[in-house]
């Protein structure tokens, strides 16, 4: 079994990536008792490689998911939250700009009745 590449499994639909990932599972099963009962070197050296195909495959498979989700919540009011942009829990919790520079009705009316006093001297 040779490296998988990347942008190969991209280019692959999602039933084709679970198929190919059963197909690995099943490899890396038979390489393990291979080992287990005194197998080949050139065997063991496979278990690593193979264990890592199944890591891109389901690497790709994830990313593939993410995205569909995020086509399905584009526009939405509300999104899950793994697919909110992370920032700090600061950031997030922090009021929106437009928030921020609300005022109540009666401070509305307080600051057009009493507007800040100009001085024509300034310290």
């Amino acid at each position: 079994m040779t490296k998988l590449k990347a942008y190969e499994l991209r280019s692959k639909t999602s039933k084709e990536l679970l198929k190919e990932l059963d197909d690995m599972k099943a490899e890396l099963a038979t390489l393990r008792v291979a080992k287990v009962s005194g197998g080949a070197a050139s065997k063991l050296a496979k278990i690593k490689v193979v264990r890592k195909n199944i890591a891109r495959i389901l690497t790709v498979y994830s990313t593939k998911q993410k995205m569909e989700a995020r086509k399905q919540y584009k526009g939405k009011k509300y999104v899950p939250l793994d697919l909110r942009p992370k920032k700090t829990r600061k950031i997030r919790r922090a009021l929106k700009v437009e928030q921020k520079f609300m005022k109540l009705p009666k401070q509305k009316v307080k600051l057009s009745n009493f507007p800040m006093r100009r001085f024509a001297v300034s310290m």
